[in-house]
């Protein structure tokens, strides 16, 4: 009997644990278009805003500082102030709402609806169950500064029920990044370990 409860504590404690370490991590839908010659290294960088971009300047300086970890990982350097970078990159993040229905059968969007509870159909009214998903996205590309040519495109997207990303901005990098330079449009799901708080 306390071998079974010693058993039976071990593997609720385990359960708790890979319940924490799922909580750490998120898994994100990448894709990445690769021109980058093989022979060719990583090197220094800066960033490029966008017009629309630099009208929010302190919005676009906290995705930047998001990126930097992704990049530095993936053997970039920031160039060093008032010197040309080697190559030039450009990111970009988003966040969409859906409205969407809970896929119970029991609701119907509002109306009337029919359903059977093991006795002849019944009918009733149902009220519709709005949810509100969040699909969100970063995006970032590489350019040599000289030719101006795009070496490297990479996406990542994941959705959730929060609209706030700000947590969630460097881990998204990291999968987007992660296979650098390699490239494959197919997309594919990557999971990071997000910072702690």
């Amino acid at each position: 009997m306390t071998r079974t409860l010693t058993l039976l504590a071990a593997c609720a404690a385990s359960a708790v644990l890979a319940g924490c370490a799922a909580m750490n991590q998120l898994t994100s839908e990448v894709s990445s278009y690769s021109a980058w010659p093989a022979d060719r290294k990583a090197g220094t960088y800066a960033f490029e805003r966008l017009p629309s971009q630099q009208l929010r300047a302190e919005r676009a300086q906290k995705v930047e500082d998001s990126a930097r970890r992704a990049l530095e990982g993936a053997g970039f350097a920031p160039a060093p102030e008032g010197q040309p970078s080697e190559y030039v990159v450009q990111i970009g993040a988003r966040v969409s709402a859906t409205e969407a229905y809970y896929d119970d059968p029991f609701w119907w969007r509002g109306g009337f609806y029919a359903h059977r509870f093991g006795r002849p159909w019944g009918m009733g009214f149902g009220l519709s169950m709005p949810s509100v998903r969040y699909e969100r996205e970063v995006a970032l590309l590489i350019r040599d500064r000289k030719s101006g040519q795009p070496l490297y495109e990479t996406r990542a997207s994941n959705d959730g029920g929060s609209s706030s990303m700000d947590s969630l901005l460097p881990a998204m990098f990291d999968a987007a990044m992660k296979d650098f330079p390699a490239g494959s449009a197919t997309p594919r799901n990557v999971t990071t370990e997000l910072a702690p708080r």
